[in-house]
């Protein structure tokens, strides 16, 4: 972890940190999501809400299961009430979205370079 991220979260599957970056803040979720820690997941993003929304780098996830899809899309809130935007999506998250019937594109957002 460099000097510029700052560790939230830790289990042994997962790994969140906060990256210091101009604009809302920037999450990034390392390792597995499941249902043994996806509450611990929503918790933790929750408290980082400072503003409309937050950027939630998913590149690093090996895996992520129902109940870790449903803590990052929000599918029982409107489209506009979704504070998450994710950015990093892989082909994989993508595909299981599409799976589990969630066709509309996640907000996504792109953190500066």
């Amino acid at each position: 972890m460099s000097v510029q991220e700052r560790l939230l979260y830790q289990d042994g599957q997962l790994t969140i940190t906060m990256r210091a970056v101009p604009g809302p803040p920037a999450v990034a979720l390392i390792g597995e999501i499941d249902a043994s820690n996806s509450p611990a997941v929503a918790d933790t993003l929750a408290g980082c809400r400072q503003g409309a929304y937050i950027v939630v780098d998913t590149g690093e996830l090996t895996f992520i299961d129902v109940s870790g899809l449903r803590v990052l899309v929000m599918p029982t809130l409107p489209p506009a009430e979704r504070w998450i935007r994710l950015h990093n999506v892989t082909p994989y998250q993508r595909r299981l979205l599409r799976m589990m019937g969630w066709f509309y594109e996640p907000r996504t957002h792109h953190l500066p370079a």
